[in-house]
C-alpha cells in the first residue's frame, strides 16, 4: 500500500485536490502523505473501520478542520485563500450529525442553503423558491414542504438535509455519512438521486459510507483508509475488494457473485481472505 495518487492528467484543474495532506487525532496518524484528485463527474466513497478518520478527512476537505501537514485545493485554489461566501458557492457541506435547533417549515429549511447565492437585502427569489422545491422533489419530498422540521423522522430529516445540500447549487458535495438513519429503500433513492444530481452537470461528489455494497455499486471511485496512516484511492471496484476491505476492517471477506452480481460478505469462520464464486439456487 502506498500513498493514494490520481492518475489523471491534463491542464484543467481538479474539482478539489489533497497535497501531501496528513491528518491526525492526538499521537493517532489517521492519514499520511495523502495527494489525490477528485474530479468532475466523479462519485466518491470514503470507507474504513469506525476510528479511521472519515469524519475528520471531510471537515478537512470542507476546510472546517486544519491539516496536520499539507493542503486542499478546490478549483486549484488553496482552501486558506477562499472567501467564505466566495467558497460556499463552489462546495456544500452534510455534516454526520444533523440538528434542528428551531421550528421552520421544511421549505424554509432547504432556502437556508441557497443563502450563499442572495444579493441585495436578502431576500429570497423565486428562482430560489424553484430551487429549493426542485431539490425536493428529487428526493421524492414534495408533500414534506409545508411540515414542521421539528415533526419528521430521524430518516426523513437527514433526506431533508440532503435535499439542502442540492439547493445549494455547488459543484462538489461533501457529504458525511448520509445514508445514516434510512432504510433500504431510501438509501437507495437518495443514491439514484446524487447520480443523476453528478451526471447533470459533471459535479463531484465525496461522501462517507458504511455499506460498501451499496458504494461499489453507485460510486465510481472509492477511497479506503486503514486507520493507520494508509489508504487505497482509485476506481471502486479496483479498491474495494475483498482482500483490501478484509485488511481495512480487520475482518475476513469474501467477494460472492451471481451472474452479473456481486457482494461483500463476511467469510465462512476466521480462514484468511480468498475471493470466491459462489452460485445461488432457488
Amino acid at each position: 500500500m502506498s500513498t493514494a495518487m490520481n492518475a489523471a492528467t491534463g491542464a484543467a484543474k481538479p474539482a478539489l485536490a489533497t497535497h501531501a495532506l496528513s491528518l491526525r487525532a492526538g499521537a493517532r496518524t489517521l492519514i499520511e502523505n495523502l495527494t489525490q484528485r477528485f474530479g468532475a463527474g466523479e462519485i466518491w466513497c470514503v470507507a474504513g473501520a469506525n476510528g479511521a478518520g472519515k469524519t475528520t478527512l471531510i471537515a478537512t476537505l470542507a476546510g472546517l478542520r486544519p491539516a496536520a501537514a499539507g493542503h486542499v485545493e478546490i478549483d486549484g485554489i488553496a482552501l486558506r485563500d477562499w472567501k467564505p461566501a466566495r467558497l460556499a458557492q463552489r462546495r456544500a457541506l452534510m455534516p454526520q450529525d444533523v440538528r434542528d435547533a428551531f421550528s421552520a417549515s421544511v421549505l424554509d429549511i432547504v432556502l437556508l442553503n441557497r443563502y450563499p447565492h442572495l444579493a441585495g437585502w436578502g431576500w429570497e427569489s423565486e428562482e430560489d423558491r424553484a430551487a429549493a422545491h426542485a431539490a425536493l422533489a428529487q428526493l421524492g419530498l414534495e408533500a414534506f414542504a409545508a411540515r414542521d422540521v421539528l415533526s419528521l423522522s430521524g430518516g426523513e430529516r437527514q433526506r431533508v438535509a440532503l435535499a439542502a445540500v442540492l439547493c445549494q447549487d455547488a459543484p462538489l458535495l461533501l457529504l458525511d455519512e448520509p445514508l445514516a438513519h434510512l432504510d433500504l429503500h431510501h438509501q437507495i433513492a437518495c443514491l439514484e438521486a446524487l447520480g443523476q444530481w453528478v451526471r447533470a452537470a459533471s459535479r463531484t461528489v465525496v461522501l462517507s459510507c458504511h455499506d460498501l455494497n451499496l458504494a461499489r455499486r453507485y460510486a465510481t471511485h472509492a477511497l479506503l483508509l486503514d486507520g493507520r496512516g494508509g489508504c487505497w484511492a482509485g476506481p471502486v471496484r479496483d479498491v474495494l475488494t475483498a482482500e483490501r476491505a478484509s485488511e481495512a476492517f480487520g475482518h475476513p471477506l469474501a467477494l460472492i457473485r451471481d451472474g452479473p452480481h456481486e457482494a461483500l460478505v463476511p467469510a465462512l469462520g476466521h480462514a484468511p481472505y480468498t475471493e470466491q464464486t459462489q452460485e445461488h439456487h432457488a
